[in-house]
């Protein structure tokens, strides 16, 4: 007979398509589940009949007993117990004997109406039971039951239990009443008075201080054995006690402070990979091991206690105890404020640094100005003590995440602490010779190919010379040093271009500029061409004030006397707003300008002298001789110091000392073009005023100017004097203290005031002053034309 034909079809391809594989991976997974399913139910029941087996095998069935009739009382009775088996047939009456002689009948409860089998559908149907069942309203308040010990029989676990009696309430009842009549009967507290209450407080603050001593000399004493005692030390930032808990968490924030600035080792502590945990140590290496994770363990849990304790003042939440008051939030705030500032710079290189500066930077711009002038600080500091730049970097980033999304409007401090950074030199394009490889050592075969075996030693011994010279030059560490300071200045003018690009209008304008003034040098040449264009018309828009433009000419000029020498830019715009705006400083005691001013003028004249033209430097120094009579001193002093550098550097100038000398044209000192203002055709009148200046160092800088600016002779300055730069003059002889620096001694003495004052007085015209003093007439007896007449007559 032939095989059976397979008349399934296979699957078409439009069937294929319209299948996704997510469904048939189902269908696959559902019939496998199908599968063992049907495979287990088929062992379950295998094993139930193997036990069912077992079970009868091991009883021996027992006939039933004849049943023991009794002698009736009553005949009611009697009939009562025959009418069954009276009222069955024959055949069911055997049916029954045989029943009775099985094994089962002997196992199953005769009580039970259910059916033999009905326990294996009682598992298979306990929802629909359950849904069977009747239900009830609660109309009733439940019963308080007391729940006893079950019992269990054939059916199952039976549970018990019983109504709460009456008698327990009551008695529970009673208890308050009882508790009530024995608080009455304690006799109340007796309140303090005032001075008690401050004699408890010193005692109690007193015991503190001594409990925090105690705690913190135990652990400097022994840090590695007691570094447990932190967390009881901590504990105390949460002091509960109303009348000290304020001063408390203070002190403990401070000796937690010094603390770890005390033990903290001067290493960044890491977590243990799985190998060196697995690994056997010595004792002395499990120690130091339990140590590290105790103190970074008690070091987190400090700076979250510190961190909780200013976000309460900022968010000026509400406790539902009234341990701290709100106002007294703002004091343990600027406490935590310190510490964390501390921290940061004294622990810069231990765990949790960028989580601190994360939390202090956006202080930095906070509303409170002790605080934001506070944070401020600390990150100066940490720029100016950071060497390597791995701490400031981090900083600077932040920084400059929070200048962008505060959208450029926030505190000037806050990007004026990248002037403190200490950023002298970056990574330029490298040459030719910088980019060619450098030279390699030979190998073993190239050695015993080229070289004979005297020249090999010779080598070997060479190489290990070279290997140890460049361990000992450190080119690593200033490799990294460079590559850190570079991404920092990337960062800084970015940050600085941003803000000359879209926040013009911003208040930190200023400081931008006077960051560009100060980092200009380091700027990449391809961007001179377009920094100069906007500085130039950021001068020219008239928006800026009298300082801004100031750093503005200063970055445009750092630009060309660094890198920007090999372009070919004429400043001449620049060198005419400088003069123009000499006339427009500020002469009272806030003449800061002036120090921006003489920076100016010493990068535009003094280095770039080679391209500053003669009657640029005449008129320049022309008019910073006019402008140094109208300033204070040390502004007088700074402005002659720069014009002595000028006459050195441009000898010509002495024709300015000549007033007999003609030029060919008139000086025009109105006209803001310095090329063609004719300064060459006058003289430094203005030094022989200054030559009778109040101020003993304006007097000799005058004399020694026109004279013209000697070296040696009698007309030559001091060491001291001559020395010194220009800026340094000014900030030496400064007046900020409402100080003349040298004091100033009167130039006639009191007798000889005494004296004049008396020649100068009439005797006669003494007595009538005399006489009016002692008897002042009254306002309406004026009559000083009566008075004169009366006077002529007599």
């Amino acid at each position: 007979m032939a095989p059976r034909k397979n008349t399934k079809r296979a699957p078409n391809f439009r069937r294929l398509l319209k299948t996704s594989n997510v469904k048939l991976a189902n269908k696959l997974k559902n019939k496998q589940y199908k599968q063992q399913n049907v495979a287990k139910k088929y062992r379950k029941e295998q094993k139930q009949l193997r036990q069912a087996a077992r079970d009868v095998s091991a009883k021996v069935p027992k006939p039933l007993d004849q049943p023991k009739i009794k002698q009736p009382d009553d005949e009611y009775e009697v009939e009562e117990e025959h009418l069954p088996l009276d009222m069955l047939d024959d055949d069911d009456l055997e049916y029954m004997q045989s029943v009775g002689r099985s094994a089962l009948f002997l196992t199953r409860n005769l009580n039970s109406s259910e059916p033999i089998h009905v326990k294996k559908r009682k598992n298979e149907n306990k929802i629909e039971r359950y849904e069977k069942m009747p239900r009830h309203l609660d109309t009733e308040p439940d019963k308080e039951l007391i729940h006893l010990l079950p019992f269990k029989d054939k059916r199952g676990i039976i549970p018990r239990s019983v109504e709460k009696p009456v008698a327990m309430e009551e008695e529970e009842e009673e208890m308050p009443a009882v508790v009530q009549l024995h608080e009455e009967a304690m006799e109340p507290l007796p309140l303090l008075s005032m001075e008690e209450r401050l004699l408890l407080r010193r005692k109690t603050l007193e015991d503190k201080k001594m409990h925090i001593a105690t705690l913190a000399s135990s652990i400097l004493s022994a840090p590695d054995k007691n570094v447990k005692k932190l967390k009881e030390l901590r504990s105390m930032l949460m002091e509960k006690d109303p009348h000290v808990a304020v001063t408390v968490r203070k002190l403990v924030m401070v000796s937690l402070l010094e603390i770890f600035k005390d033990i903290t080792p001067s290493y960044r502590i890491r977590p243990l990979t799985e190998v060196e945990m697995t690994t056997k140590v010595r004792k002395e290496t499990i120690y130091l091991r339990e140590f590290e994770e105790g103190l970074v363990c008690q070091y987190k849990f400090y700076l979250e206690n510190l961190e909780q304790t200013v976000k309460d003042w900022k968010q000026m939440k509400k406790k539902k105890s009234n341990v701290v008051s709100l106002k007294a939030y703002k004091g343990l705030a600027e406490v935590a404020i310190k510490c964390i500032c501390e921290l940061l710079v004294a622990l810069p290189h231990f765990n949790f640094h960028n989580n601190i500066a994360v939390l202090v930077v956006p202080l930095m711009n906070d509303t409170s100005r002790k605080i934001s002038a506070m944070c401020c600080e600390t990150v100066e500091n940490l720029f100016k003590q950071d060497k390597i730049g791995q701490a400031s970097l981090c900083l600077v980033k932040i920084i400059s995440g929070l200048v962008k999304s505060r959208t450029y409007q926030l505190r000037p401090a806050v990007l004026k602490t990248f002037l403190a950074l200490r950023i002298k030199e970056v990574e330029v394009k490298k040459d030719s010779e910088d980019i060619a490889p450098k030279k390699r050592f030979l190998t073993c075969k190239e050695k015993k190919k080229n070289l004979s075996r005297m020249q090999r030693k010779w080598k070997k011994a060479e190489e290990k010379l070279e290997k140890e010279l460049l361990e000992t030059e450190a080119a690593e560490s200033k490799d990294k040093k460079l590559k850190l300071h570079t991404e920092i200045l990337n960062i800084v003018f970015l940050t600085y271009f941003r803000i000359l690009k879209k926040g013009q209008k911003s208040v930190v304008l200023p400081v931008v500029l006077e960051g560009l003034a100060k980092f200009a040098h380091l700027i990449n040449v391809e961007f001179f061409d377009d920094l100069l264009v906007v500085l130039y018309s950021l001068i020219d828009s008239g928006s800026l004030k009298y300082r801004e433009c100031l750093h503005c000419i200063q970055a445009a000029f750092h630009i060309l006397s660094g890198q920007g020498d090999v372009l070919n830019i004429d400043p001449m715009k620049f060198y005419t707003h400088l003069y123009k705006m000499l006339f427009a400083l500020h002469a009272g005691n806030t003449n800061e300008e002036v120090l921006i001013m003489l920076q100016c003028l010493d990068v535009m004249l003094t280095k770039r002298r080679k391209q500053v033209s003669l009657q640029r430097a005449f008129a320049y120094i022309k008019r910073l001789t006019t402008l140094a009579l109208n300033v204070l001193p040390n502004s007088a002093i700074g402005i002659l110091a720069t014009n002595r550098v000028l006459m050195n550097s441009f000898p010509k100038m002495d024709i300015l000392l000549d007033s007999e000398s003609q030029g060919s044209g008139l000086y025009l000192p109105e006209l803001d073009e310095p090329e063609y203002c004719n300064a060459q055709n006058t003289a430094l009148w203005e030094l022989h005023y200054l030559q009778r200046h109040f101020h003993p160092v304006v007097q000799r800088f005058a004399a020694h100017l026109s004279v013209g600016a000697p070296s040696e002779g009698s007309g030559a300055l001091r060491p001291e004097l001559s020395r010194k730069h220009a800026t340094e003059l000014f900030e030496e002889f400064s007046m900020k203290g409402m100080t003349f620096n040298p004091p100033i001694t009167s130039s006639t003495s009191n007798k000889k005031k005494s004296a004049m004052k008396c020649a100068f007085l009439d005797s006669e015209l003494q007595n009538q002053i005399n006489r009016l003093l002692e008897n002042p007439p009254d306002a309406k007896e004026l009559n000083f034309v009566e008075d004169l007449q009366t006077e002529q007559c007599t």
